[in-house]
């Protein structure tokens, strides 16, 4: 009798289930269906909940690096990553070509992709990024892999890291933190060294987090066994209020020195204008190819690496026009899509080297899936740090390795555009010559017979103007050369009487 009866409860519990599970899913359904459908009319751009639901696996995301030595140095720090992406708009080829982009980034910072999923929304969810019940399948894809860290592609809130955290049970970096992570890594020089400190910690402020009691542990007063005297005693300041002060202490010190430090940077580029000389700046995504650019137009031996952001430091070198025209070109460092807004900021002085050039070479990958993207992405910090009114040359580099379709297609889209490739040499003459018509020529075209004992003045002719012709004479040097005003009227009393 008790078996029976426990047989028929079991059963009206099971039947209790089944439609409680039918009525959540018409629910569902129907929830759906209204949010698809409000009074008639569509309420954006919906998705199909097959769709939306999947967490899509992303196949081929692993770069393999080339030199022997770069892989033994990045094993010496390797982390285990799954790569995660929520896709809100675009193709799937898009989302997929984000993502790849991150494994590009989590590699040159070090760590071994594992594996990559691509959620679809309509945007991201605010509690965890990717939904609860999502990231209770991304904590089974991290068990499975045995991952220790897991990369977002995209600036996660604190609260989404909090809680993501508190689901996948590892260690969650956002896209914004893994570019800081490489650019710590990459920077040499003492300002590259705290631009890059200053953006992270305007990244890391929002972000303090304290444990148990560490978020309320109070200092200061003298009820709480300090020295204090009078005025001095009350709560004081928690432990976390604490940091945050010290913190934009820090932030507030690191400006200072950043600007001390451009303004030796300023005095050179003021003496550079002062002397007439043109400059050049070469801008680009990162991995573009601008340090091989660099190298291949002037021979400067600039470190030239298969990583994202290899530089970070900004070179200046000296180069010559086939007509003998002197002009300084500037390497810059490497942009990417979504920069952190931290790192504009914290790099803006450095990349005042765009804003006050003559010419930008915008340097692309010819071969990169989505090229048009990665022009669209420079521009955009071009625009940020005002720099809109400058000649651009686009220079659609790794041509070799390029789709001759793409090639058409951007040399077609593109009004100044150039195929070359800086690894083989090839299009660098007609570069060259592109240089030199786009570049601001002096406005005066005077003749002049210099004496001999002046040479100084012929050796100014040649770096800040264009010589058209010199002869040598038994009275000294006749030369026609196109200058600026300060040098035709330092050459002025040495025109001919004759033509002037």
């Amino acid at each position: 009798m008790t078996s029976s009866s426990s047989a028929s409860n079991d059963a009206q519990s099971f039947t209790e289930n089944v439609t409680e599970s039918l009525r959540a899913d018409a629910l569902m359904e129907e929830d759906v269906a209204w949010s698809y459908e409000v009074d008639g009319e569509r309420d954006g751009d919906q998705f199909d909940r097959s769709d939306r639901a999947a967490l899509r696996r992303v196949a081929g995301l692993s770069t393999e690096l080339e030199d022997v030595t770069e892989v033994e140095y990045r094993q010496l720090r390797l982390e285990r990553v799954v790569l995660v992406g929520v896709w809100t708009s675009g193709t799937v080829l898009d989302a997929e070509n984000s993502l790849a982009e991150l494994a590009a980034l989590a590699e040159t910072a070090g760590a071994l992709v594992l594996d990559g999923v691509v959620q679809r929304r309509d945007k991201p969810d605010p509690a965890t990024y990717i939904g609860s019940g999502k990231a209770i399948e991304l904590r089974d894809i991290v068990i499975e892999t045995g991952a220790d860290t897991v990369v977002c592609d995209g600036e996660l809130s604190p609260g989404q890291l909090i809680h993501l955290e508190d689901v996948v049970k590892v260690k969650v970096v956002d896209r914004t933190a893994l570019i800081l992570d490489i650019f710590a890594q990459h920077a040499k020089s003492r300002e590259g060294k705290a631009q890059v400190a200053l953006a992270q910690m305007q990244y890391m402020l929002p972000r303090l987090r304290g444990w148990g009691q560490s978020l309320s542990r109070q200092m200061g007063g003298a009820g709480s066994g300090g020295g204090g005297g009078m005025a001095t005693r009350g709560p004081g300041e928690t432990k976390i209020e604490t940091d945050r002060r010290r913190i934009r202490e820090k932030m507030a010190k690191m400006r200072r020195e950043i600007a001390e430090m451009k303004t030796g940077r300023d005095i050179k580029r003021q003496e550079r204008k002062r002397n007439k000389v043109p400059s050049v700046a070469i801008a680009g995504y990162t991995n573009a190819g601008k340090s091989s650019l660099l190298n291949r137009l002037t021979g400067a031996g600039v470190l030239v690496e298969n990583a994202l952001f290899a530089t970070l430091d900004p070179t200046v070198r000296r180069a010559e026009t086939p007509t003998g025209r002197v002009y300084t070109l500037a390497d810059t460092v490497g942009f990417v899509r979504h920069l952190p807004h931290h790192l504009v900021e914290a790099f803006r002085s450095t990349m005042e080297e765009v804003g006050d050039s003559d010419l930008i070479l915008h340097v692309v990958d010819g071969s990169h899936p989505a090229p048009e993207e990665q022009l669209a992405a420079v521009r955009e910090v071009i625009r940020d740090v005002g720099a809109l009114n400058v000649p651009e040359i686009v220079v659609i580099n790794k041509a070799d390795a390029a789709d001759p379709v793409v090639l058409q297609r951007l040399l077609r889209i593109e009004r100044h555009a150039i195929a070359v490739s800086a690894r083989t040499g090839a299009g660098m003459a007609e570069l060259l010559a592109l240089i030199d018509s786009e570049l601001p020529r002096p406005e005066v075209e005077i003749e002049a017979l210099v004496p001999y004992t002046h040479g100084g003045l012929i050796s100014r002719a040649h770096a800040e103007g264009e010589v058209i012709s010199e002869e040598h004479t038994g009275d000294g040097t006749l030369i026609k050369v196109r200058v600026h005003e300060e040098l035709a009227a330092d050459l002025a009393p040495y025109v001919p009487a004759a033509t002037r």
